[in-house]
């Protein structure tokens, strides 16, 4: 563990040991999160209205989009680096996390306290809920530093990804100046995001943007049912500029991948077991897909295994890692169709 000289307010951990990411082969990619959180998962076995519900700690771990997607690329025999927030008793919680787990992390002092997350898993009847609170505010300052520290970490990484929501207190069009310093880093952004963020970063654009079905609906204002919609969405952000590809993922249907190319329909295969918790998939996902980008892959093979790993990490109860031989497993099973037919029209 290295310390960042003061004033400086950036600490930074490299792990190369065992299971941390420094031990693994390849490009190096870099994930961003300004909105973490420290998940407590608890399990109940049947949530009862009147009286005490008995609860175990099933787990307690370092969450938030960037971290988690972080974490998944060392599950899939990458290397990572994450940079987040953190701020009073529960970030210094969240940076000893990271470190027990062997985490490569670049921790960006705040003032407010890092917020904390509750999944709670019902083993009857196996449903799990992700309660998660909207974080600390943040200053103008305090977003300035985590984007020096995250020009700073950059490096040769030739992939960033940002994901997750934004705190309080950071302009809407926070993502498009992270997408800006990237570009003149000369690497590639990844954005997975919701809401405001997502399009305050459409007007600079970025390399490949994620949206699942409840955020491509936000951006059209209509329904996303199935791949016709979905080729709707990312056609429009391909044509504005807003993304060289375009990804919408399509819940247990699969997900259309969109580039200058065209666009490929990924269906996802058959679950082997029931479905526990979609809370995951998402970065799951990202993840798998960036993995595959940054190791030479063309986009839809690395969507394949993007769209196995979210299958797989359904499987798993609240936010917990999707288990790899699954995922590999699956992969094999996910099936493509290029659409051939006359482009729509716009949005």
């Amino acid at each position: 563990m290295s310390t960042a000289a003061t004033p400086d307010p950036t600490t930074a951990r490299t792990t190369d040991g065992a299971g941390g990411s420094g031990s693994a082969a390849g490009p190096s990619i870099l994930t961003l999160t300004m909105n973490p959180t420290v998940d407590l998962c608890w399990e109940v076995g049947h949530l009862e209205g009147i009286g005490k519900n008995r609860a175990r700690v099933r787990s307690v771990a370092a969450g938030g989009g960037g971290i988690n997607v972080a974490r998944h690329v060392v599950r899939l025999g990458g290397r990572a680096t994450a940079v987040h927030t953190a701020g009073g008793e529960v970030g210094l919680r969240l940076n000893r996390l990271l470190d027990e787990e062997g985490v490569d992390h670049v921790a960006v002092d705040i003032d407010d306290e890092t917020r904390e997350a509750l999944v709670l898993f019902e083993a009857e009847p196996r449903r799990g809920y992700h309660i998660v609170p909207p974080g600390p505010q943040l200053h103008d300052h305090e977003g300035r530093r985590s984007l020096d520290a995250l020009e700073r970490a950059v490096g040769s990484c030739p992939y960033v990804v940002a994901s997750g929501s934004l705190p309080d207190g950071l302009p809407d069009d926070f993502y498009a100046a992270v997408a800006r310093r990237i570009k003149e880093a000369g690497s590639r952004l990844v954005l997975d995001t919701s809401g405001p963020a997502l399009r305050g970063a459409l007007a600079e654009g970025v390399f490949l943007l994620r949206c699942n079905r409840t955020e491509a609906e936000s951006l059209t204002g209509q329904a996303v049912r199935g791949f016709d919609d979905a080729r709707a969405v990312n056609e429009h952000l391909l044509t504005t500029g807003a993304a060289e590809i375009a990804v919408t993922t399509l819940g247990g249907l699969g997900a259309l991948c969109s580039t200058g190319h065209g666009h490929t329909e990924l269906y996802a295969p058959p679950l082997p077991g029931e479905p526990l918790s979609d809370a995951g998939a998402g970065d799951s996902m990202v993840a798998a897909l960036t993995t595959r980008l940054a190791a030479g892959e063309d986009p839809v093979s690395a969507c394949a295994l993007g769209v196995a790993v979210a299958a797989a990490a359904v499987l798993t109860p609240s936010t917990e890692s999707f288990d790899v031989d699954v995922a590999r497993s699956l992969r094999s099973q996910v099936r493509t169709r290029l659409q051939t037919d006359a482009r729509r029209g716009g949005l």
